[in-house]
């Protein structure tokens, strides 16, 4: 004779409430937080001319910004900027990350100290200071004046994102035991193929989201893009702060949103690489953390 178990009651949880007033507070937080974004991609689809009243929905807003040639051109300068930033970013910062982990000298204290220096800089004094130093070069590398341009967004915004890219990587380093790459220098392969064989896997989330988080940044700085850009070469962002002299636009507010959508795709993108951590000590998030805190 088999007896059975008797099931157990189910005891609802209570809320107590401390507990409810801190998740409305949340909410109300995240509220605040996001709700001007919700009112530009709501008024995104206004077929008026301002976005001081909603006239109608509609899609006319996006069509007339795909048509505009200046937002187009805009559109494709950030692009280009981003892209050209995230590449020299992701070297230089990955490049050292790894030399301050594995061959740290008398000279690793004062780069920390200077890459420190770049993330809690106000942006206005890195712009005000790359202004003269562009004009005391007074190179243009016998390029065109929209490539000059180019040349100079990257070089502006690939100072504050190599920073970010190197605390990235290594935290992701200082996370990682030295131990395979001794195992293979013991079984003669060279120092180039225990950095692509061993190194360059075992970082390669830190390195990609980085590559990631400067493409991202690089598309929103303003100040500095302001600064340092020339006639033919005007980004996004500045773009948008001079057209808001006049008045802001649907079709404005229908490229900010597809830019926002974009943006949204590089960070999740960089979320999910982050959260693939093969050491498990999650270094990457880790130096994320410490890389933003600056910003």
């Amino acid at each position: 004779m088999t007896v059975e178990p008797t099931a157990k009651p189910v005891r609802r949880q209570r809320i107590r409430p401390g507990d409810a007033a801190l998740n409305a507070w949340g909410v109300l937080g995240l509220v605040f937080l996001f709700f001007p974004i919700v009112v530009i991609v709501v008024f995104s689809f206004n077929d008026g001319r301002t976005l001081q009243t909603f006239d109608g929905f509609g899609v006319d807003a996006y069509l007339s910004a795909l048509s505009n040639p200046a937002i187009t051109n805009a559109i494709t300068v950030s692009l280009i900027t981003a892209t050209g930033t995230a590449v020299v970013a992701t070297l230089l910062g990955t490049f050292a990350g790894v030399a301050l982990t594995r061959r740290p000298g008398w000279w690793a204290p004062g780069l920390l100290v200077l890459l420190g220096l770049v993330l809690v800089t106000p942006e206005i004094v890195s712009a005000i200071s790359l202004l003269p130093w562009f004009v005391t070069l007074g190179v243009d590398w016998g390029l065109p004046a929209f490539n000059v341009g180019q040349v100079r967004l990257i070089i502006a915004n690939s100072l504050f994102a190599s920073a970010v890219v190197t605390f990235i990587v290594r935290a992701r380093m200082t996370g990682m035991n030295e131990f395979l790459e001794e195992a293979a220098a013991d079984l003669y392969a060279t120092p180039i193929r225990r950095f692509t064989d061993i190194t360059l896997p075992l970082i390669r989330p830190a390195v990609l989201s980085g590559a990631l988080l400067a493409f991202t940044l690089s598309l929103d700085n303003t100040v500095v893009s302001s600064f340092v850009s020339v006639a033919g070469s005007t980004p996004w962002p500045v773009y948008i702060f001079a057209s808001l002299k006049a008045s802001l636009r649907p079709d404005i507010a229908a490229m900010s949103t597809m830019m926002l959508v974009l943006t949204l795709i590089a960070l999740g993108i960089a979320a999910l690489i982050l959260r693939r951590d093969p050491t498990g000590s999650g270094g990457g998030a880790a130096g994320l953390t410490s890389a933003m805190v600056g910003k």
